[in-house]
């Protein structure tokens, strides 16, 4: 039977749930218990694919090809279990299953409402999620008081009146502040945070205060005592220099201890030097690089978080601090190239939509490509590194993608309608379908060249890698293309054989594809693609710094 932990926010959002979750299974998993993990967003989309990068921040692509929140990257780069479509849902996907169910009559007739019928499907779809792994944690997104929670946190209160207290563990994260003006740490937003929760019939068993600095144990009595917590369950939950010390951090402070012992759960103890060598290697870096990731979302990081992590893990396998600069690429077109990037040693355009930024995304593949600077495109960064080759190399002066230009003479890039998904089935659209949930998504095949740059970074000739996206490299151009020196390395399977990765012969690393292969990095393996990218910007690093007069 899977035990459950449910995992609460209060005071504030953004203090890392998310994190705070994925590092208690990290541990777990440490001691060889089976660990999944689920994310309940409480807003009334279907899911995060159609909201704004600024709003939501990145949209994690499941190998199933569910369009899910961001937390579940940090899920998969903490545990060694790779996340599926029922392990995120939101508010709207319950509201829709239920509505739906009422429309065939499911009901037989009865009113539909909150109690029992939205939790009940609330837990349905939890225990789904679980597989029958040993331990579930199960993450609540938005923060405790808001009105949009309250059917999840009813539905888990229900979970422990109907599993026990043996079975289910309520942790608790909580804002706990540092008042500099007044030289002291106030308790009080925890104390009513907890409040929150014990007036809608949730006392936590675990506290994990977020503070910029170790928790006092005078302030770790009170809390404990306000809010009704055994002292050794407060867990002192401060500020780390990178996230993937957070399970260290943690085990130190007991939380699986205190787990086991209400779970009622032997497990060995666990087995952290996995995680204690990457901090340690994190920390000890040999050689540093400066890389410009040119995009449209970038005051917003969080756009990209999956793509920043991956560099990070690059950085630990090949002993590189490595200095993202995020550049946007309407800034390349006021400024210019060569002025924003002429001190960088690689250049990284990654995925996006809409026309909004693309020139300067194209003057930014043209500055590497002419400069000999390492490239890796990614998704939208392929189909700007094609068009830019199709303008200035082949001639075209008008080519582009039908998005941006839907009456450009040369199409390099369009609308695909058809392929196979990740079950093999093949999938039609058109231009006039929804928007949500109607991209190429998820787990796709990929044949690589032999002999080409990216077979020999891969090691291997099939790959499998996460897609979404709208828009494929139009086959129709591609002869002429690689007549003017340009070579697709990567084609699907399946009789569509669509581009998926391009390279540049001549150029001494130029590498693009249609995929997201950030999405399957993770610390403990890193990926190929990002440390083969970090190791030509080190080369190029070292011969610019050779060619500097002394």
């Amino acid at each position: 039977m899977t035990k459950f932990i449910f995992v609460t926010g209060g005071v504030v959002s953004s203090l890392g749930k998310g994190v705070a979750a994925a590092a208690i299974a990290a541990i777990l998993e440490a001691r060889h218990l089976t660990v999944t993990m689920l994310k309940l967003d409480p807003y009334i989309n279907v899911d995060p694919g159609t909201m704004s990068p600024f709003q939501h921040g990145e949209v994690f692509v499941t190998e199933d090809g569910a369009e899910t929140d961001l937390d579940l990257g940090h899920y998969e780069r903490f545990i060694r279990v790779k996340m599926k479509k029922c392990n995120n849902f939101t508010t709207g996907q319950v509201y829709e299953s239920v509505i739906a169910k009422e429309r065939r009559g499911d009901y037989l007739g009865g009113t539909v409402q909150v109690i029992p019928h939205i939790t009940d499907e609330i837990k349905a779809k939890i225990h789904a999620g679980a597989e029958n792994a040993q331990i579930a944690i199960v993450e609540i997104g938005g923060t405790v008081g808001d009105i949009e929670s309250l059917p999840f946190l009813e539905a888990i209160r229900q979970m422990r009146s109907e599993l026990g207290r043996q079975n289910t563990l309520f942790a608790h994260l909580s804002y706990v502040p540092y008042l500099a003006m007044a030289g002291e740490i106030k308790t009080k937003p925890t104390q009513h945070s907890v409040k929150e929760l014990r007036e809608i019939g949730i006392q936590p068993d675990i506290l994990l205060c977020r503070m910029d600095r170790p928790l006092p144990e005078e302030e770790r009595n009170k809390i404990g005592l306000f809010c009704n917590v055994e002292k050794e369950a407060v867990i002192s939950c401060c500020d780390a220099q990178s996230v993937y010390q957070v399970p260290n951090m943690l085990h130190q402070e007991g939380i699986d201890r205190l787990i086991c012992d209400q779970l009622a759960l032997k497990a060995p103890v666990a087995d952290l030097s996995a995680w204690h060598r990457i901090t340690k290697a994190s920390e000890q870096l040999t050689h540093s690089i400066d890389i410009a990731m040119v995009g449209k979302y970038v005051d917003l990081t969080e756009s990209y978080k999956s793509l920043s992590e991956a560099l990070k893990h690059a950085s630990i396998h090949t002993d590189t601090a490595i200095a993202i600069h995020y550049i946007d690429s309407e800034h390349i077109t006021q400024k210019g190239a060569a002025h924003l990037l002429g001190d960088v040693d690689a250049v990284l355009v990654p995925g996006g939509f809409g026309s909004r930024g693309v020139e300067g995304k194209i003057q930014a593949v043209r500055f590497a490509r002419e400069h000999q600077v390492p490239y890796l495109g990614i998704c939208l960064g392929m189909q700007i590194a094609l068009i830019e080759y199709a303008r200035h190399v082949v001639g075209w002066q008008d080519a582009n993608s039908t998005e941006f230009d839907a009456h450009t003479q040369h199409p390099v890039v369009a609308l695909i309608e058809e392929w196979l998904n990740y079950d093999g089935k093949t999938q039609k659209r058109h231009s006039h379908v929804n928007l949500g949930g109607t991209m190429r998504l998820g787990g796709q095949h990929c044949l690589l060249e032999k002999e080409s740059l990216a077979a020999g970074i891969y090691s291997t000739q099939e790959i499998v890698e996460r897609h979404r996206h709208r828009y494929e490299i139009n086959n129709h151009y591609v002869p002429d293309l690689e007549k003017a020196g340009l070579k697709v390395s990567g084609r699907s399977l399946g009789p569509e054989q669509l581009v998926e990765m391009i390279e540049l012969p001549q150029h001494p690393w130029f590498v693009a594809c249609q995929f997201h292969p950030e999405f399957t990095s993770t610390p403990l393996d890193g990926h190929p693609l990002f440390s083969a990218f970090a190791k030509a910007a080190l080369v190029y690093r070292t011969k610019r710094q050779k060619a500097i007069p002394q």
